[in-house]
């Protein structure tokens, strides 16, 4: 996950999308430029690229060739990493609170497309990120990264006589469902990987995608494998399908079925009687079924108004499963305001095992989108905090003083929901990592007030800035874990993005 939001996906929204926070062995750039011929049919570029577009390799005979070239660098500063709990935990790891580092990515890309006589497509794409911390990271790791592939996917498009498409993919690449409450991001940063904020691996594994769409209708059937860290994967491989219907007035409504088939991961559960206790292997089985919808229900002098909503419900028998978790959302445009503000509130919450019965009742947010602009759960806050046993009231202030400046300003209050209850476990965490003293839960629901100002500018079609400062300040719920001096955490970062 990432707490401040990785400025890739500022370029996914104003550019071409790449194919989204958290991998595998390291590229042989010999071999992907081989593979890239082969799904491409095994012809010759032309020696001099298009004039009008220099990354536009071939253009004939219905076949198309472009490469592609993201990279970018991201400058961090840390001070009272997770309210300096370390000192109190841990006062002999050496765990320094107060850190500064630089990350850099860089991911090059080939794609190609043909279109046959009868209108039917053959594409794919071959993409590879690499990545290096340069300094010690929030999680004590720095000086370090790693060059591996990213995308490596052939997909088919075919159209039927009804206007209906049906389009069919299969393998490494990116699958964002719904608002990204829990199938967004496919791999994993950070650690031996490096980039821990920038985030630029996106792609799953493993990724066969069925997609039918007809009218304003589409559904897609979908499994998927993640790309997770060699010394943390958890065998986790999983199914589904989507059906979304999208408004051509605006707004759209979308069910989401997900089911994990496979897996090694483990749950937290607190019992009665004996306390905490860690299940393996209770994610395998486990069922999401969730509804997403948003609308702009008014005309009029309300006509800017916008309501999105998220609900989930989630069981697995095996393991006496039942959870929940869900999000509303209002917001209002001022369209005809200096500076076109955006005004938004949203409260989400996700339930938390009840210490008091034997069942487990903890939502396990699979694979969501980190980001401040879809579900984390406070900026820094998002760093310790997952998508479970907590909820939060969120108000955001977007203002826009020209086409290329935007400002953002977030307030999170964060509580939890279950008290003696665990609320960091799971996804993104590791034993020993910096945000791992909290699994028994806190006596407080208190949790944290998280403030985020964030300025990102267009500088060219090509070219984008961000940068942005925040501030953590500890609720009772944190304090009264280690009774003392409890500092507010604060940071900020500038990064550049290029995109080609």
């Amino acid at each position: 996950m990432n707490a401040f939001g990785s400025a890739d996906r500022l370029v996914e929204t104003l550019s071409r999308p790449r194919a989204q926070s958290d991998t595998r062995a390291p590229c042989d750039n010999r071999k992907s430029l081989i593979l890239v011929a082969v799904l491409a049919g095994g012809f010759a570029a032309p020696a001099v690229a298009q004039d009008d577009d220099p990354w536009l390799l071939y253009d004939e005979n219905g076949t198309t060739v472009r490469a592609t070239l993201q990279f970018g660098a991201n400058l961090v500063s840390e001070a009272n990493l997770f309210w300096n709990l370390s000192e109190f935990a841990a006062p002999t790891s050496g765990f320094d609170p107060d850190t500064t580092w630089l990350e850099l990515y860089v991911t090059p890309g080939l794609e190609f497309e043909t279109t046959f006589d009868g209108g039917n497509q053959l594409y794919g794409r071959i993409s590879a990120v690499g990545s290096y911390t340069q300094g010690t990271d929030a999680f004590d790791t720095g000086d370090t990264g790693r060059f591996t592939l990213e995308e490596s996917y052939v997909g088919f498009r075919t159209a039927f006589a009804d206007g209906a498409e049906l389009d069919l993919s299969f393998g490494a690449r990116s699958l964002r469902l719904g608002t990204g409450m829990l199938i967004s991001d496919g791999a994993s940063d950070g650690f031996d990987r490096g980039a821990l904020k920038f985030g630029p691996r996106r792609a799953w594994e493993i990724a066969a995608i069925a997609e039918l769409s007809w009218d304003d209708y589409t559904g897609t059937l979908f499994y998927i494998d993640p790309r997770e860290h060699d010394d943390s994967d958890n065998g986790n491989a999983l199914a589904g399908l989507d059906f979304r219907y999208d408004d051509p007035a605006g707004g759209y409504l979308g069910l989401t079925y997900v089911s994990v088939l496979e897996s090694d991961a483990p749950y937290p559960r607190v019992d009665p009687v004996t306390g905490l206790d860690i299940v393996p292997g209770a994610r395998e089985g486990t069922n999401t079924l969730a509804l997403y919808a948003r609308s702009n229900p008014f005309e009029g002098a309300l006509e800017n108004v916008f309501l999105t909503g998220d609900l989930a419900y989630q069981w697995n028998d095996s393991i006496d499963l039942s959870a929940w978790a869900g999000r509303v959302q209002v917001g209002y445009t001022f369209a005809d305001a200096a500076w076109s503000p955006t005004l938004t509130y949203s409260y989400q919450s996700f339930s938390g095992d009840d210490p008091n019965t034997s069942a487990l009742e903890r939502f396990d947010p699979l694979y969501y989108d980190g980001s401040p602009s879809a579900w984390a759960t406070g900026s820094k806050s998002a760093m310790v905090f997952i998508n479970s046993n907590v909820r939060s009231h969120n108000l955001s202030l977007s203002l826009q003083p020209t086409d290329r400046d935007t400002f953002t300003f977030r307030y999170a209050h964060v509580r939890a929901n279950e008290l003696g209850s665990p609320v960091q476990f799971g996804q993104a965490t590791r034993p020993g990592a910096g945000g791992g003293l909290l699994q028994t839960g806190v006596s407080d629901p208190h949790l944290s007030d998280d403030f985020f100002v964030e300025y990102r500018r267009i500088i060219n079609r090509n070219t984008f800035l961000s940068a942005g400062v925040s501030v953590a300040i500890p609720g009772e719920g944190i304090r009264n874990v280690f009774p003392g001096s409890d500092p507010n955490w604060v940071g900020g970062f500038l990064n550049v993005v290029y995109n080609f």
